[in-house]
């Protein structure tokens, strides 16, 4: 048994809650009101909804480019490069990535997996170890579902995902795509597949909003991304205002995988609350995978992360939501837990 003392960000409130967490065998204990001396801030580890991992091999090759010369398929920049990764360095650029996503915070991500059946067991090689369990998304041929845990399409105008879509009906498992990313054409098709969750919604437009609310779809947004490259911002409070939305750092070639970043500049250049931008680095990405974490509360699992309150960063903060969500680093990261 272990107790973790400080200011805790519990419940899905995230009121912050001055005492202790006791966790015990992997699962939280108890959340208890008690005094301390710890100044440290506890809260739950994030889930990025939205990697491709696979990018790893080609980090800020695609400066510049257009979405469709960075990663459109087939023929972009993205696909160019792990076309020409063999599969050892593949496996090597995405365990450093994971191994930083970790450092800094993160437990689970939901990775588009692309290259079929191969690239999902190369990432799952390169998350052994590494304290971060992804929830692959994978590519190209339905078979990739006796690997992956789900499958991940690139956009209802790439190709006709329909016997995917009826793949993942059949074995009981999610199907996701993206959808509104360069323009809207490709949202209400996306939406025909009944999917279990929308990727981007940048160009997002009342009806697509109704129908998304009408069909319960969750949606991940990558705001830095979709300012890489230069295709607009997503209208978050009102998806906020329609259904679940989660949090998520896209291509590693664009962005590194940091949710520290990626909440700041959801804070700060978007009509939303700051706790709302924790759920969606926490909660809401666990809630979308069927993730037994996100939240701090007893009978979860203890997938927590320690910050360092009195760092030079850190001290003297009045509001540690505030703090977490606007100010916080992966230098602040004192532990990760579970």
């Amino acid at each position: 048994m272990e107790e973790l003392s400080g200011t805790v960000l519990a419940g899905e409130s995230f009121d912050p809650v001055s005492g202790r967490v006791v966790v015990d065998d992997g699962r939280i204990e108890a959340v208890e009101e008690a005094a301390t001396d710890s100044t440290d801030i506890v809260l739950p580890a994030f889930v990025n909804a939205h990697t491709h991992l696979g990018d790893s091999v080609a980090k800020d090759a695609a400066v510049g480019l257009s979405l469709d010369e960075a990663v459109a398929p087939p023929d972009s920049l993205k696909h160019r490069r792990l076309a020409a990764a063999d599969r050892d360095e593949l496996v090597s650029a995405m365990r450093r990535t994971l191994r930083f996503m970790r450092r800094t915070g993160t437990v689970s991500c939901l990775d588009f997996r692309e290259s079929g059946p191969a690239g999902a067991r190369a990432l799952r090689e390169a998350a052994a170890d590494t304290g971060v369990d992804p929830f692959v998304f994978g590519s190209d041929d339905p078979s990739v579902l006796d690997v992956a845990d789900g499958y991940g399409a690139s956009g209802a105008n790439d190709d006709d995902f329909t016997a995917e879509r009826a793949a993942c009906e059949e074995r009981g498992r999610p199907f996701a795509i993206h959808a509104g990313e360069p323009d809207a054409t490709d949202i209400h098709p996306a939406l025909e597949l009944d999917p279990d969750l929308l990727v981007h919604m940048v160009h997002a437009e009342a009806d697509h909003l109704e129908r998304v609310a009408d069909q319960s779809v969750p949606v991940a947004v990558c705001p830095r991304a979709n300012a890489v490259l230069d295709v607009g911002k997503p209208p978050i409070r009102e998806l906020l205002d329609h259904t679940t939305v989660a949090l998520g750092t896209d291509n590693v070639m664009l962005n590194q995988p940091s949710m520290f970043r990626e909440m700041a500049t959801a804070a700060k250049r978007f009509d939303v609350t700051d706790r709302e931008v924790l759920r969606m680095a926490t909660a809401a990405g666990a809630e979308i995978a069927g993730l037994d974490c996100g939240v701090v509360e007893p009978g979860r699992r203890a997938a927590l992360l320690v910050l360092d309150g009195d760092s030079d960063n850190l001290s003297d903060t009045e509001d540690p939501v505030a703090a977490v969500v606007r100010r916080a680093t992966g230098l602040d990261v004192k532990r990760v837990v579970g």
